[in-house]
């Protein structure tokens, strides 16, 4: 177990915005920062970090919680491996209780799938630079292909003996199981118990996750047997799923960040090749054809991508289809084509490091300008063809999200293709309408829709309500969650001349919290106040369920701020809500009790309706009187109007 002292120390050094930086593109917001969401597919940034509080919170998706949660959240580590990780990025020396080494193995099986990959790697980097096979063949390979020490360290490569067991009899020798070993795709299990290692005489190409963990392999047969294919690849495991990764991510995400936009390539030597020519904001799909996920992954650091392909037929068909679907992901594509017969890797070994650079810069098109090209060339003397080419870039401009855009498009597109904008505009309406439709039924298939998902409308509290059950259920929650959110960001501010926790505790003394959460998060605060400690976002972080830091999160992180040209520009003046505090505390306390009453006198009306005696229904009446009185008085201070 990793001790409290590392823990402490891992807590002291982490800075929200340096880790969760690694994984999203964060921009300033004021003295906060916010992004799209990690956890969400969204078109508006609901991604909020507050450096001062050391909090995230994401509004799409409801998650929130400090830098250890993040990336448990993102990551899907333990709490364990968070710490492992974190410690790891700010130079924190890990000290922990003696374990035995049997125990290290079978603890949590996802951190001991992390470890066995790692072994995985170190073993086939040692066979590649030390085995005499690994240097003749491995070795051989990456140096002709122009791989220096520097490349072969930053990708990890390797090589696995042409064994049919080295890794695992190693693995295995060391206190590792077949089972786990299984489980991480290194091996092959037969029906009948037998086992051989899925990789053998191969070079390897490790997959990273963003944190740069190895999650997978690929690995590259250098002989020529028929019956073998040039790659095999690891398959699905709990740590490693191919819709999700990005070859070259880990290395790549910086200079992404940085650069503002990403280069999209097929395999690990093209990205590899990039590399070699200063080219680093470079990611591969490895193979597989595009997803949803991979394009949700490269929007977390960049809008911009610029797809190379080879200039073969099928390798342009192939990159049509995934411009498409990056289009419909919300990312501005451009698009290179390689001279015909060349790929990355083997053009930027034709033309060396300069010249590859420069043709980079020179020859990148924009999407729709390199989709007229195409398709009004290869129907050029045949109107149906020409006609059907013309619906096909009107259906791509279609998939956009943003309307802007699509006019933008629609307006190049006739120029282009020298055919009026309206024509184009009935077209993309035609089929902007059948995706809705699509979408309309889709949802009454599932039962609901567009407006599911949208926020009930809030009741204002001068208006006259209504005093059902629900009604005054959620009316009571809200304002409970407003005295949370009180505690939270100011209990140590100056209420008259005590804290605002002082005040608040005196004053709701009497008043018992209905939300289970609002409750517990109270109670801290109260036995925290009667140990001398006044609670903050600190202690909940630290202490608290997943629940009640998520919940905090939220009530600490603002995701609206005025913006200051534009107060200036019409001279209006917002006070802080500092500024406001005990008015906001006061007028607080009134509107908790005042809705308690109101739910005290429904539940009240509730019993007389029961009430199977004479006796029974004349107290409930003096009951009702007394609280119908309170909720008067009450709602008098307030100025808010209740039917009698």
């Amino acid at each position: 177990m990793i001790s409290r002292e590392t823990i402490d120390e891992v807590k002291n050094r982490v800075d929200i915005v340096d880790v969760i930086g690694d994984f999203v593109t964060l921009k300033r917001s004021g003295q906060n920062y916010k992004a799209l969401s990690p956890f969400a597919n969204e078109k508006t940034p609901s991604f909020y970090v507050v450096p001062s509080k050391g909090i995230f919170k994401d509004f799409s998706s409801g998650k929130g919680g400090d830098a250890i949660t993040f990336v448990i959240e993102h990551e899907g580590m333990s709490y364990v491996e968070a710490i492992r990780y974190l410690a790891k990025k700010y130079g924190v020396d890990i000290k922990e209780n003696q374990v035995s080494q049997e125990d290290q193995i079978h603890q949590d099986e996802r951190e001991g799938l992390y470890r066995l990959m790692n072994y995985a790697k170190d073993y086939y980097k040692e066979s590649l630079l030390h085995s005499e096979e690994g240097q003749s063949i491995g070795l051989t390979y990456f140096r002709e292909r122009g791989f220096n020490d520097r490349i072969i360290d930053k990708f990890e490569l390797g090589y696995t003996l042409n064994e049919w067991d080295h890794l695992s009899k190693k693995a295995l020798g060391i206190g590792y199981t077949v089972d786990l070993l299984a489980k991480a795709g290194l091996i092959v299990k037969k029906d009948d118990g037998r086992f051989y290692d899925r990789f053998r005489g191969r070079v390897i190409f490790p997959v990273h996750n963003l944190s740069g963990k190895v999650i997978a392999f690929g690995a590259r047969i250098l002989t020529k047997e028929k019956d073998q294919p040039k790659y095999i690849n690891s398959p699905e495991t709990e740590i490693y799923h191919k819709s999700n990764v990005l070859y070259g991510m880990y290395q790549a995400k910086n200079a992404i960040r940085r650069e503002d936009f990403c280069y999209l390539v097929e395999g690990y030597t093209d990205v590899i090749s990039m590399h070699l020519s200063d080219v680093d904001n470079v990611v591969a799909s490895s193979g597989t054809a595009l997803t949803e996920e991979q394009i949700k992954l490269i929007r977390r650091f960049t809008e911009n991508v610029t797809v190379l392909f080879d200039g073969d037929a099928a390798g342009i068909k192939a990159a049509l289809r995934g411009i498409d679907l990056i289009l419909k992901g919300g990312l501005n594509v451009r698009v290179l084509l390689l001279p015909d017969g060349d790929d990355p890797d083997s053009y930027s070994k034709k033309v060396g490091t300069t010249a590859f650079k420069q043709y980079l810069k020179d020859n990148t098109k924009d999407f729709i300008s390199f989709k007229i090209d195409l398709l009004a060339a290869d129907a050029k003397h045949d109107p149906i063809k020409k006609a059907e080419a013309i619906r096909d870039i009107v259906t791509s401009i279609s998939l956009i999200p943003d309307a802007i855009k699509r006019s933008v498009y629609i307006q190049e597109s006739s120029s282009l293709l020298k055919i009026q904008e309206t024509v184009l505009l009935t077209e993309l309406n035609k089929l902007r309408i059948g995706d809705l439709k699509k979408q309309d039924q889709e949802n009454a298939r599932k039962g609901f829709n567009k407006g599911f998902d949208e926020p009930p409308p809030m009741i204002p509290d001068d208006e006259p309500v209504s005093t059902s059950k629900t009604d005054v259920v959620s009316m009571v929650e809200a304002q409970e969650r407003e005295a949370i959110r009180l505690l939270v960001n100011y209990a140590e501010n100056n209420y008259d001349d005590k804290k605002l926790l002082d005040f608040m505790l005196a004053e709701l003394e009497d008043v018992e919290f209905t939300n289970a959460l609002y409750k517990e998060i109270y109670s801290l605060f109260v036995e925290g106040a009667a140990r001398g400690e006044v609670l903050d976002t600190l202690y909940f972080m630290e202490h608290g369920s997943p629940e009640m830091r998520t919940v905090v999160a939220e009530l600490t992180t603002s995701r609206y701020e005025t913006s200051k040209n534009w107060s200036e520009m019409y001279e209006i003046y917002f006070p802080h809500e500092q500024e406001i505090l005990q008015d906001m505390a006061y007028s607080n306390v009134l509107r908790l009790k005042f809705r308690m009453i109101q739910k005290l006198i429904v539940d009240n009306l509730q019993q007389m309706k029961q009430a199977s005696n004479e006796e029974d229904l004349e107290k409930f009446f003096t009951i009702h009187e007394q609280l119908k009185g309170a909720e008067k008085e009450l709602a008098l201070v307030l100025g808010i109007v209740v039917p009698r």
